[in-house]
């Protein structure tokens, strides 16, 4: 443990606030003697730089250098400049970020910079600051030392929160000297023990009274804190991790090919020298009247021939390629970006691509790894239906629930108005006054850790921790159980008109593992109560034996819920003996207090108090969906994606629901496998067989993080993927963040497929950065995913849009860009290659040197690009119509080394027809004047021509979707090159730059003659005729996906628009898990003599003894479905069992 020594001199100071009468202001003298400590503590200096001013150049060159080509080009521009090249860079790319913002130490009030704090330092913030270092906090300028921080930067939740110090913080400035015992740094964000030692007193240190690096100070105008964890030991900086450089599949395949060009481009430049060494051996007799320099023999020639071919032939990997892949993955970030259809008008939230490398990697999904809540839900929970006493209430006989008409909360003017609930029986219980509700009602209205906000009078805001407790307070208040306010020791609520303060004794708080909370209260009689809301397995093993039968009833209604995908919750009750809890409360200090196991002895004694409960029924609250979010999975599995769902929640809730409803695709469509497996937190024996409502492509993981992490062992992993891969759909639940990120590196390692993960809060970031794509859904739990993300958008159906349209289109466009750039780059090299045997491999060019430069800088840049920037071979109406057309991306059939192979094949066709048709054409031709035209010039300007038209026509049977914009790049590039041709060998140009130019009158000569057009012609017509004739056999004899869909558009103008599907009533025979919150919860804050909240305005009681009749209806404030903002998804728990059993197929799925 750490231990952190220090001393306080104690000097007074008046606030300049005539509200206040004084405060003591502590100087702080710092640690005593830091050599005498245990530990040597690092100061506050963080370095989250990439790079130094030394370290700049080899880190980014070796960065750079990932991708073969620019070592590639390095070599090139080495070989061509010899010895001239320099590296130089204008400043550094990435900086050591020091903010300079100054901030209060308290040693005689001096003022120091962050990087100066040192651990037993006091600091103060004030508001808006950042919090610098890990501190204890000590007091602040709030009415009973309250203080709102805001985490965005801890779990992506811009949620203000809040934070109390304890009772020790009214007396830090009265003590001279004290000890501070803690766990040694970890990177745990919600956990901290540590006890405070002073005047023979020991205080206990939790979470709730530490203020973490990241957070930033809202609504407090000062706040003191003393810091225990500095620098690289703070909580945030334990938890950051290097981020790695996503590169796409077609990346790391160019890397593999242009290391092949490479190599055959050395082979290409021997055979060249080889043949050069031999012609000078036997054509030598140049060397008469052009004699060789001192030295030099037909091996030394065949050696500098090498070289030259290579700077030749390099243009078979031009430095325009990549050039034009950035600017074309540009572009299609753009059209993300622009794409009005997943703009999202509610919260004003585009689709943003945060990133421009990895666009056609959309194009290539196979696995899609979902987060559930936020994601697939709207993560707004609303009171749906309940059990009370073995009476279902919520149910509508006979009719839908929407054509029903709403109760009228009328009579309850602290009711919020946006609350719905449709069964008037419930409500004529209330007001009949039945026990059993009335207590159901009141454990709602008591059991929490809500905070209620009264502004004005009557208008509540409630700020829950979870959006479930926020439901069930709005629920409670709404059917006459209205919580108004709380202190430390008190809850105050309006039971049916009525104001009744309750004394707040304990609160069991929630954790991962208890899956329940608890209160005790003494009611305003003095009756002793607990209450408890938990998840219905749980609460269930701690009821009395009497509640048999109405636990069989409440199981029955519990799995109707489960069922209509509601989340559940059980409620129990019990009275406590006064004698029986004051030891209890007694021995629950001294557990709180305990430095060592402090969480495992307290859990001994809420297990001992929680026993023999009376139940009371059950809830159902509804995490709605998101629009589109079952046709979207639909789509998407019908584009042959696997999803899976890895999600905190516990099987049975929504994530079957929503996949569930995918039953007429898995009927449908074959299953590999016809094994399901079921991981169930109880027990570690095999179970039943899969009813016959749950489809057999369907896999549930669920259990401990411990089974899960077993399971993800080296020995096992592969088991758990092979049971996996055999469904079409696998659902991950109570999986913490860490075990999301393993179940993707396991997939991405032994299914070499390309995965997407996506997700909408803090606990999904691992996730999104271990997949090679991760997507951010901007909704209610901040912005931390999105910012850790390659794209966002606000709603998981514009998923579809992004993969179906957006990512095909892209991967699309380049493939047929890389296609094409390298076929018209080879077919422009190889000419150069068969040139070499007719020059006696003198190194000579084929084409005059202004075309070598212009080539893929003017004359193919635009047109190339216009296909890869507009080209779409169905537009976005029938992507979605048929989704199958995104396999082929799936299974890389567009581009691959393959592909690669066939077009090399295809270029040295061309190359031939290019070089050997106008060879042939011109040999021995006279004009029409009887002069001879077979000269070098002509014949370079004849094979350059032939050579452009080839690949223009080329570019166009390529091109399926012409647009104004390629007609003109494409006949404005013919255009352009017959324009610079005609200028560049005219007489003017000549007569200025006479050795520049040297193809005078070259193109007037030549272009003159009906030949020369005859030969360009047959030049064309013989490079395109066999691609014509092998896709016209090849759709023929073997149709493609896009094949088929082309017949059906030449007989179809558009697709038809998609079916009305209607909604199916479906049944679980699972109870769905807790609705309740997934982290730990305010407990100890609002019972450790924190006030929550400034004092409440003054009010009267809101009801009317005449209250039972309808009255005035009151507008109240917060709506039924609440939303918070802050969610964690770590749970686990403490038994497992595995389930594998064969699925039976059910004719109606």
């Amino acid at each position: 443990n750490s231990k952190c020594y220090y001393s306080i001199d104690n000097r007074e100071s008046e606030r300049e606030d005539e509200e206040r009468d004084s405060v003591c202001v502590c100087v702080c003298v710092g640690i005593k003697n830091i050599k005498e400590t245990l530990f040597a503590f690092p100061t506050n200096a963080i370095k989250t730089s990439k790079y130094n001013m030394f370290s700049f150049l080899p880190l980014n060159l070796f960065e750079q250098f990932q991708r073969i080509a620019n070592a590639y080009f390095l070599f090139l521009l080495i070989l061509q400049v010899m010895g001239l090249t320099h590296v130089s860079f204008s400043h550094l790319a990435c900086r050591a970020f020091v903010n300079n913002k100054l901030i209060f130490s308290f040693n005689r009030l001096r003022t120091e910079k962050w990087m100066d704090v040192q651990v037993g330092d006091i600091i103060k913030l004030e508001n808006n600051h950042f919090v610098t270092a890990d501190l204890l906090l000590l007091s602040s300028s709030e009415p009973l030392n309250l203080v709102y921080i805001e985490t965005a930067e801890l779990d992506g939740s811009v949620a203000v929160c809040f934070l109390r110090p304890d009772r020790l913080s009214k007396r830090v400035c009265c003590f001279s000297k004290g000890e501070l015992r803690c766990e040694p740094p970890n990177n745990r964000l919600d956990r901290f023990t540590g006890t405070l030692m002073f005047q023979g007193q020991k205080f206990s240190l939790d979470n709730e009274k530490v203020l973490l690096r990241g957070c930033t100070l809202r609504n407090t105008e000062w706040c003191f804190g003393l810091v225990i964890f500095a620098g690289p030991e703070t909580k945030l900086m334990q938890n950051s991790g290097r981020t790695t450089f996503k590169r796409t599949s077609i990346d790391r395949m160019m890397n593999a090919l242009v290391l092949c060009i490479f190599v055959f481009l050395v082979f290409m430049c021997t055979v060249l020298a080889i043949g050069n060494s031999i012609w000078e051996q036997q054509q030598g007799d140049f060397t008469t009247f052009l004699p060789r320099q001192d030295g030099v023999n037909a091996a030394f020639s065949g050696f500098l021939t090498f070289w030259s071919y290579v700077i030749i032939l390099n243009t078979v990997v031009p430095i325009s390629l990549y050039v034009s892949v950035e600017i074309i993955r540009l572009g299609n970030s753009f059209y993300i970006d622009w794409d009005r259809k997943m703009y999202y008008a509610r919260s004003d939230t585009p689709a943003v691509a945060r990133t421009t490398t990895l666009n056609e990697e959309l194009g290539q999904i196979k696995y899609i790894f979902s987060d559930k809540t936020g994601t697939l839900t709207q993560n707004i929970m609303t009171f749906n239906k309940c059990s009370i006493n073995g009476k279902c209430y919520g149910t509508v006989r006979g009719k839908k629930q929407h054509e029903t008409e709403k109760v009228d909360f009328s009579y309850n003017p602290l009711a919020d108005p946006k609350f719905s609930f449709h069964d008037h029986s419930l409500v004529e219980a209330v007001k009949l006054e039945n026990p059993e509700v009335h207590a159901f009602f009141r454990l709602l209205a008591l059991c929490h850790t809500a905070m209620a906000e009264e502004k004005t009078e009557g208008e509540l805001l409630y700020q829950a921790q979870s959006p479930d407790e926020g439901a069930l307070v709005t629920a409670a208040r709404n059917f006459g159980f209205v919580f108004r306010s709380r202190t430390p020791e008190t809850i105050s609520i309006v039971e049916m008109g009525i104001q009744r303060n309750y004394e707040l004794l304990t609160i069991l708080d929630f954790n991962n593992v208890r899956k329940r909370m608890s209160v005790i209260v003494r009611s305003p009689e003095g009756k002793l109560s607990l209450y408890c809301k938990g998840a219905d397995t749980v609460v269930y093993e701690r009821l009395h034996p009497s509640c048999s039968k109405l636990m069989e009833v409440t199981t029955e209604h519990l799995s109707e819920f489960a069922g209509d995908g509601l989340r559940t919750l059980a409620l129990a009750y019990k009275d406590l003996d006064e004698s029986y809890f004051e030891s209890w409360r007694q021995r629950h200090h001294e557990a709180s207090t305990a430095l060592d196991d402090r969480e495992d002895k307290l859990d001994e004694l809420y297990e001992e108090i929680e026993k023999n409960m009376l139940l009371l029924g059950a809830t159902g609250i509804e995490d709605k969906l998101q629009d589109g979010v079952s046709h979207t999975i639909e789509q998407l599995s019908r584009a042959d994606i696997k999803i899976w769902v890895l999600t905190g929640d516990k099987q049975g809730e929504t994530p079957r629901e929503i996949l569930g409803k995918k039953s007429k695709l898995v009927q449908d469509e074959a299953v590999n496998g016809e094994y399901g497996l079921v991981i169930n937190g109880h027990s570690l024996v095999r179970n039943k067989m899969f009813r016959s409502n749950v489809p057999k492509s369907f896999l549930y993981s669920t259990g401990a993080p411990s089974f899960l992490a077993y399971a993800l062992d080296k020995t096992m992993e592969l088991e758990l993927l092979r049971t996996a891969c055999m469904c079409k759909t696998v659902i991950c639940c109570r999986v913490t963040p860490l075990q999301k990120a393993q179940v993707v590196e396991l997939v991405k390692k032994y299914k070499r497929a390309v995965t997407l993960a996506i997700g909408d809060g803090a606990n999904d970031v691992s996730m999104i950065k271990a997949a090679h794509i991760g997507v951010g859904i901007s909704g209610q739990e901040g912005m931390q995913a999105v910012l850790s993300s390659d794209y966002s958008f606000a709603q998981f159906r514009y998923l579809q849009r992004l993969l179906l349209v957006h990512g095909r289109w892209s991967y699309l466009r380049m493939c047929k860009f890389l296609c094409y750039f390298f076929y018209k780059n080879f077919t422009f090299t190889f000419v150069h290659f068969w040139y070499a045997f007719f020059c006696g491999f003198s190194a000579q060019t084929v084409y005059d040197e202004w075309f070598i430069t212009l080539y893929n800088l003017v004359y193919t840049a635009l047109p190339v690009l216009g296909m890869s920037l507009f080209d779409q071979d169905v537009n976005d109406r029938w992507s979605f119509q048929y989704p199958q057309l995104y396999v082929p991306g799936q299974l890389n059939m567009y581009f691959s080394k393959t592909i690669f192979a066939k077009c090399v094949l295809h270029s040295g066709y061309s190359s031939l027809v290019v070089f050997f048709i106008p060879y042939a054409a011109m040999y021995n031709t006279v004009r029409d004047n009887g002069k001879d035209v077979a000269d070098y010039q002509s014949f370079a300007l004849l094979a350059q021509t032939c050579l452009l038209i080839a690949v223009c026509i080329q570019l166009g049977l390529d091109m399926a979707y012409w647009t104004a914009v390629n007609q003109f790049f494409v006949w404005g590039s013919l255009a352009v090159y017959f324009a610079i041709t005609f200028a560049i060998y005219s007489n003017g140009i000549f007569l200025i730059f006479t050795s520049s130019f040297p193809f005078i009158g070259v193109a007037r000569n030549t272009l003159n003659q009906a030949n020369v057009w005859l030969t360009i012609l047959l030049t064309t017509i013989l490079c395109v005729l066999p691609v014509v004739a092998y896709r016209f056999l090849l759709m023929q004899l073997r149709p493609t996906i896009n094949d088929k869909v082309f017949k059906v558009r030449q007989t179809k103008a558009s697709p038809p628009p998609p079916p009305r599907r209607a909604r199916i009533r479906r049944t679980s025979s699972r109870r769905s898990g807790y609705a309740f919150s997934h982290a730990q919860g305010y407990g100890d804050l609002v019972t450790s003599r924190r006030f929550l909240r400034r004092a409440p305005v003054s009010r009267s009681t809101a009801f009317s003894p005449t209250a039972r009749s309808p009255g005035k209806f009151l507008p109240t404030g917060r709506s039924a479905g609440y939303s918070p903002t802050g969610r964690q998804s770590n749970l686990r728990q403490d038994e497992t069992s595995l389930q594998m059993y064969r699925a039976v197929k059910d004719p109606q799925i």
